[in-house]
């Protein structure tokens, strides 16, 4: 195997654990409410809606849609990653992720379908667009938050202290920004 074969095969592992760790990074942000970190994930030029673009109205709209639930809990699952062969620094991914979300009604679990479009740019890999699909979202009759306090390792059940320890959460929880 000649030297640059070699070298094309570590860049496109490189490229996929890169990938991997910015989907990874999506929920840990999303989870933690890190508004400015999750935005940073994403292309500047990201597009929000029909009418609207970048990364502080993306950060308007991710801070809109999370200020009125509570905790959230995204597992990232299987990721297929496609390296786009013609563009280099262009990739596409299919990403399960199951989500345990507290709304006002109820603590729902959802199971989700994130198809992805990815660029290299500035030295990273990140999102140019995220399309969520559910698979299917129901109220659970568990209500993981309306329990006493766990205060582990005394005890193993009731409410932790992720992620409400957590500068960034506390500044969302009392801003909402």
């Amino acid at each position: 195997m000649d030297d640059g074969r070699i070298q094309s095969q570590i860049s496109q592992l490189v490229a996929y654990d890169s990938i991997r760790q910015l989907v990874a990074r999506y929920a840990w942000c999303l989870d933690t409410r890190d508004l400015d970190t999750l935005v940073g994930l994403f292309v500047e030029d990201v597009r929000v809606s029909k009418t609207s673009s970048g990364r502080t109205a993306l950060r308007e709209s991710f801070a809109s849609q999370l200020r009125n639930i509570g905790p959230t809990t995204l597992f990232v699952g299987n990721h297929i990653i496609d390296l786009d062969a013609n563009q280099p620094n262009a990739a596409t991914g299919v990403v399960y992720c199951r989500a345990y979300i507290q709304e006002p009604h109820g603590f729902v679990e959802q199971m989700i379908v994130y198809s992805d479009r990815y660029r290299h740019e500035a030295g990273s890999w990140r999102f140019v667009g995220r399309r969520h699909e559910l698979f299917y979202g129901i109220v659970t009759s568990e209500q993981p938050h309306a329990q006493e306090l766990a205060n582990w390792p005394q005890r193993s059940t009731g409410v932790g202290t992720m992620p409400f320890r957590l500068d960034s959460w506390q500044r969302f929880a009392t801003t909402g920004e």
